[in-house]
């Protein structure tokens, strides 16, 4: 083949969850950030989708051990249109941390490369990026 078949781009991405977290870290992604349930094929297992996005939680039963420490995942992150959308989820999150099991780790900043972002860390200890890369079409 001579050309490069086309992507979507990186639309799908798959989590282990520590099993003491996978209902707070459920309740983050559809109650927090709205994303909505596709497919809930066992109790273990959710996929959840933003329209654009998936998401799938994946419940870490033993003998997996899922630490963070160890991971090579070192963010995942969800792109906003503009940097005014990454200030308001910022002040829309932050009075719900505590409800939703999250940890805000910084305000909203502005990188040298133009980007804005802040970040969170879930209720299973995943950093989250919420980003706006002006490069990046939406």
């Amino acid at each position: 083949m001579s050309t490069r078949p086309p992507t979507l781009g990186l639309r799908h991405l798959a989590l282990w969850v520590h099993p003491d977290a996978f209902d707070a870290t459920l309740r983050f992604y559809t109650e927090g950030l709205g994303l909505g349930v596709d497919w809930h094929p066992d109790p273990d297992n959710i996929y959840l989708s933003s329209g654009g996005d998936n998401v799938a939680l994946h419940r870490a039963m033993a003998p997996r051990q899922v630490t963070h420490e160890d991971s090579p995942l070192d963010h995942l992150g969800f792109v906003m249109a503009s940097a005014d959308d990454v200030r308001a989820w910022h002040a829309f999150l932050e009075p719900k941390a505590g409800e939703l099991g999250i940890e805000l780790l910084n305000a909203p900043k502005l990188h040298r490369d133009g980007a804005t972002s802040f970040y969170l860390r879930d209720p299973a200890g995943h950093q989250v990026q919420m980003l706006h890369v002006p490069s990046i079409r939406v």
